[in-house]
């Protein structure tokens, strides 16, 4: 298993870590990492690793056998060996962009209450999925609903809930095809805003910013139709 030091602290760019395996494939498994693996639409991390006597550029992170996080190395050059601690570093501008968009995304569900059928984030975009029959009215009225929301100032957190606690609150759930891990016993919710002005509160792994106003103004893209009931809304950091 590997320590998720992400997971208590987004913005955590640079962290100690043993390497405990070289894996077949070439790729690289420390006892903790900063580096967020792809899961939930967020792609992995990228970064490097230095160590007595080396260095290297990572291309990506992904999740690997028990638990782990694998870092995938740029291109084959000479590895760390088992047992070596290497000093990680990720690429944090484009961390931090991926910590906005997430959290916008958030967002994004809350202004159009709809469930979600998919979803991706990138640095320069995201867009999510929605069981849309009908396309919004008012597209102008979404975005500006959506910065309204991201100017409240909200905090951001997480916390941990149980998978039972869960089932009894099946609207947390927004997403139809992708559902929470299971079988750890613990879930982990991310809250925007607090107590009785909570805007959103729903199960996520992923790294988002602490508070709103650090996402910036939005731009609504294009809303694709994506078969008969499902519509594609893409978004834009300014």
């Amino acid at each position: 298993m590997t320590d998720l030091l992400f997971r208590d602290d987004a913005y955590l760019r640079a962290a100690k870590g043993r390497v405990v395996d070289v894996t077949s494939e070439g790729g690289i498994v420390l006892d903790q990492t900063v580096f967020y693996p792809t899961s939930g639409g967020q792609p992995g991390d990228s970064g490097t690793l230095a160590w007595d006597g080396g260095a290297i550029d990572i291309a990506t992170s992904v999740k690997g056998a028990d638990d782990t996080v694998v870092l995938i190395p740029a291109e084959p050059v000479k590895m760390p060996a088992r047992g070596d601690v290497v000093t990680q570093n990720i690429n944090w501008d484009r961390r931090y962009r991926l910590m906005r968009m997430h959290t916008a995304l958030h967002l994004l569900s809350v202004v159009i209450p709809l469930p979600v059928s998919g979803g991706a984030i990138a640095s320069d975009k995201g867009r999510l999925d929605f069981d849309m029959p009908d396309a919004p009215a008012d597209k102008a009225a979404l975005e500006n609903d959506l910065n309204r929301l991201i100017a409240c100032n909200m905090d951001v957190s997480s916390e941990w809930t149980t998978e039972d606690a869960l089932d009894a609150q099946p609207d947390l759930v927004k997403t139809m095809s992708v559902q929470p891990p299971r079988g750890g016993g613990k879930i982990r919710l991310v809250r925007i805003g607090v107590g009785k002005e909570t805007a959103d509160l729903q199960p996520c792994g992923g790294t988002h910013v602490a508070n709103t106003v650090e996402i910036g103004r939005v731009r609504l893209g294009k809303i694709e139709k994506k078969g008969r009931q499902n519509r594609r809304v893409y978004l834009y950091l300014e």
